[in-house]
């Protein structure tokens, strides 16, 4: 390695997110022993600590504070500095009251504006505190070396001359992303990274560099020797670059000379970026140098066979293995006293296993619906023999506890919910599913009649939120007083707590984040820590209500003049703007669309999501953790999609049309005729009210990108959904969750994949503005295309009303069978619709809060009443 007397090593391992050890130590309170954590970091060469207690289990501030007062009594530790590490300010607030000497803040950011970012900054200054500055503002992390050095310019100006910060306490932390990852666009981040850096030292004097050094690797996890050579590697570059200070395991670190040389020649390739075939020429490699340096080959393991039958279930439950679960069923049947046995003991057991290992985090979500299948395949065999005996299926006296579960009225989608009941049932829960748009009354009457022990409520577009205080409000109104559970995409722990639970007092509300969470809460409510842990909710929840009202009561946004005094012009203004014609006016229809043309346009990482594995693909399938279980989930993906393509599973349908249009305000009026005198329909536009200081940033709304002189419009309905309802019925009556929730999930990604298929040939053909685009498909998820398709219900346009406009011009249902319902949600689900936009400096943006004056101007624009323009629009509302 080059020259590194000046480099700072800062000690990762006191890091409860990087630290699987540390974390727990600290959950557990034996902070004396995450001491020694800390020590061994000082010993293995750490200059600094970074110490970080960001987790949904721990009390960041009461930890951040503890740990501080015990380090500054140990010598040995306090000698070297410490970094306060948190992604929330008062974490790193109350660090900052109790660190001796000099710390430094990790991090501030001007994601969120100028002004908060000037603020923290001015009580780091104050407490005599260096701060790492992050390359994010509004519009996000900065990924090329032009848009690092943009920010970290804006910020030391900022910093330097606003508030007069020393510069020598400012340092940059310019984004150190994984590479390797199999993703063209990552290819050269460590690239840009060093760019960015020698930019930084020759313009911004004294300001020092910093960055996260394990990121670099991160598609490698699990294999440790080379994420120690690709460290080492970038190392070697960054260093003369301008790299001041890395976070980094300090005793981990390999000497750059010691590297292989064929190691050292691959991920050299990788990290410089020096070959088209860097990544795959690495991938061949890796493997030798995996552990001891030996390859493993796969051995398929058949001992457990020969093992009891009890523990033959037990292992195809936990393994998710159909092939010998009805012969091993049959034989512990013929061994026991009556079939229904069978099910309490070993089956229930297996599945207490399973639900053990779930909540361990040593089996994730598609391991655990797959049990769920061989559970579900094994009563099947069971069935007839318990209904000759005439005794009920089910585990009766054996059931934990009884769960109603529905979708709410106006809304289709049931992929976590789905997957919610299937993990309850894992864990020995009955569930009442009702499925999708269950109205009030239906719910409550079933709630009755199942004798349930709690209600679970689920929604993904933002009208679900008012339809879950209406069910709540009814529950008390009718004196129930059983838990309600909410879950869902737009739901939160704020709303939950600021609508929801006012509106239901009479029994505990409950936000369930995800599935994985959900056995924890139902436990704990049907168990005996009810009573403490309903306080404690409640508790939570005043203090989530405070935090929310205080928000409110500070100082409110732009005006809305103020707002539109500053909106958005293209460069040189609309005057010398001309519109690029479509090939046509009107629209057209796309019946049974081939599916085979929407593969290659697939975004694979929201598949993962849905089944709770988080990462970009395709570096989730060697993710350390659940890097098995995703490549598990993705062979069978890819075999149902074969299926589904030739098979025809289901059907693809698609309508799209252009239009004259014209900009008028915040409004966009659409046009049958090109002289523009058959007005067709209008889309009502919101503004952003959020200040944006002196960066000259405008306050964006979607009618800004449209020529006030007259312009072109766009619109889009499709879906791949067709068929799915009928498919999707015969996976679940045949007690194979499973491939239910799989099938749909499909559906959902083919839908987005014919929407991001379409806007291409939209672009290419039928507008015709960029002919000559030729995206691979990671550049389309990238958004690296002109133009934008947003889609009404969504951040840039959140009002999901605007939906009807979209339809009415496309008469969508007619030609698609796609249908809205009361709330304006699409059905079937695996739908897309959207607004297509063609000025090559139009951008995606969210509308954020808007104020009173907004809204009022808003209701009359839409001749609506201001209480149902504040019904739609509640999730956005500043008051």
């Amino acid at each position: 390695m080059s020259s590194t007397a000046n480099f700072v090593n800062i000690g990762e391992r006191t890091n409860v997110s990087g630290s699987a050890r540390f974390k727990k130590l600290i959950v557990k309170g034996d902070y004396d022993k995450a001491l020694s954590v800390a020590r061994q970091q000082v010993e293995s060469g750490a200059q600094i600590i970074d110490i970080n207690m960001d987790d949904g289990l721990i009390d960041g501030v009461a930890a951040m504070e503890r740990i501080l007062q015990l380090v500054a009594g140990e010598p040995d530790i306090s000698r070297v500095p410490i970094m306060i590490d948190s992604s929330k300010w008062e974490v790193l607030e109350a660090g900052l009251k109790c660190v001796q000497g000099k710390c430094v803040v990790n991090s501030i950011s001007m994601k969120e504006g100028e002004e908060p970012f000037l603020k923290h900054a001015k009580m780091c200054r104050d407490l005599g505190a260096a701060v790492v500055v992050m390359a994010f503002d509004e519009e996000g992390q900065a990924e090329t070396a032009d848009r690092k050095y943009e920010i970290c310019e804006r910020a030391y100006k900022l910093l330097t001359e606003e508030i007069n910060f020393p510069p020598e306490d400012i340092i940059f932390d310019p984004n150190i992303f994984a590479i390797a990852t199999g993703i063209e666009e990552h290819n050269d981040y460590a690239v840009e990274f060093f760019e960015a850096c020698k930019r930084i030292k020759a313009n911004l004097p004294h300001a020092r560099i910093s960055g996260g050094l394990s990121n670099v690797s991160f598609a490698f996890r699990g294999n440790e020797p080379v994420r120690e050579a690709m460290h080492s590697v970038f190392l070697y570059h960054a260093i003369p670059a301008g790299l001041d200070m890395a976070i980094v395991n300090a005793g981990q670190l390999t000497i750059y000379d010691d590297i292989p040389d064929e190691l050292r020649e691959r991920v050299e390739d990788v990290v410089l970026n020096r070959r088209d075939d860097a990544t795959d020429r690495l991938l061949d490699i890796a493997e030798k140098y995996r552990g001891d340096g030996k390859a493993k080959a796969a051995v398929t393991d058949t001992k457990w066979r020969e093992q009891s039958v009890e523990k033959r279930l037990e292992h195809s439950l936990v393994r998710g293995i159909t092939d010998y679960i009805i012969e091993d069923t049959e034989e512990a049947r013929l061994a026991a006293e009556r079939p229904l046995h069978v099910i309490e003991g070993p089956l229930m057991d297996g599945m207490n296993v399973v639900g053990d290992l779930f909540g361990s985090g040593k089996m994730f979500l598609p391991q655990v619906v797959k049990s769920a299948r061989v559970m579900k395949a094994s009563v099947a065999h069971l069935m007839p023999f318990m209904e000759a005996e005439k005794e009920e299926l089910g585990t009766a006296g054996s059931s934990n506890g009884t769960v109603l579960m529905a979708t709410v009225k106006g809304d289709v989608h049931d992929i976590g919910k789905n997957i919610v009941g299937v993990v309850l049932q894992c864990n020995g829960y009955d569930v009442v599913d009702l499925g999708v748009m269950v109205p009030c009354d239906k719910i409550l009457a079933a709630a009755k009649e199942h004798k349930v022990d709690m209600v679970g409520l689920s929604g993904l577009i933002t009208p679900s939120l008012d339809e879950m205080v209406y069910v709540g409000k009814e529950m008390q109104r009718l004196g129930m007083d059983m838990p309600l559970l909410i879950g869902g995409a737009t739901t939160s722990k704020t709303h939950t707590a600021v609508k929801i639970e006012p509106a239901y007092k009479n029994g505990p509300t409950v936000y369930v984040t995800d599935a994985s969470r959900a056995v924890g809460v139902v436990s704990t409510l049907l168990g005996d820590g009810k009573d403490k842990y309903t306080a404690e909710i409640k508790a939570d929840y005043e203090r989530a209500r405070d935090a929310h009202n205080r928000g409110q009561s500070a100082k409110a946004r732009l005006t809305l003049k103020e707002a539109r005094d500053n909106i958005w012009e293209p460069e040189g203004g609309w005057d010398k703007f001309t519109p690029h014609k479509p090939s046509f006016i009107g629209t057209k229809t796309l019946t049974e669309y081939p599916l085979e043309k929407l593969r290659d346009y697939i975004d694979w990482t929201p598949f993962f999501a849905t089944w709770q594995l988080k990462g970009r693909f395709p570096a989730i399938l060697e993710n350390e953790m659940y890097g098995e279980a995703a490549r598990d989930l993705y062979e069978d993906a890819q075999k149902m999609l074969n299926q589904m393509i030739e098979e025809k599973w289901v059907k693809a349908n698609g309508v799209f049309g252009f239009w004259p249009a014209k900009q008028i305000g915040d409004d966009i009026e659409v046009f049958a005729d090109e002289e523009m005198s058959d007005k067709k329909a209008t889309f009502h536009g919101l503004r952003q009210q959020i200040s944006k200081g002196d960066n000259k940033k405008p306050n964006f709304s979607i009618s800004d990108f449209c020529s006030p002189n007259g312009d072109y419009i766009g619109g889009f309905c499709v879906t791949a959904g067709l068929g799915e309802e009928a498919k999707s019925k015969t996976f679940t009556e045949a007690g194979d969750d499973y491939n239910s929730i799989l099938f749909k999930a499909l559906c959902d990604r083919l839908a987005e994949a014919f929407a991001e298929h379409l806007h291409a040939r939209v672009r290419r053909e039928f507008w015709g503005y960029a002919p000559d685009e030729n995206f691979s498909g990671e550049d389309l998820i990238a958004e690296r295309y002109a133009g934008i398709r947003p889609a009404p219900g969504y951040p840039a346009q959140p009002d999901h009303t605007e939906k009807a406009t979209l339809f009415s011009l496309l008469d969508a249902t007619k030609e698609t069978e796609v249908i809205l319902t009361q709330s304006f949600a699409m059905h079937p689900a695996s739908s897309v619709s959207g607004i297509y936009f063609g000025h090559p400096e139009s951008v995606y943006f969210g509308v954020g809060k808007i104020e009173k004056d907004q809204v009022e101007d808003y209701a009359r624009r839409k001749k609506m009443t201001v209480e149902d323009t504040e019904r739609w629009l509640a999730p956005i509302l500043n008051y």
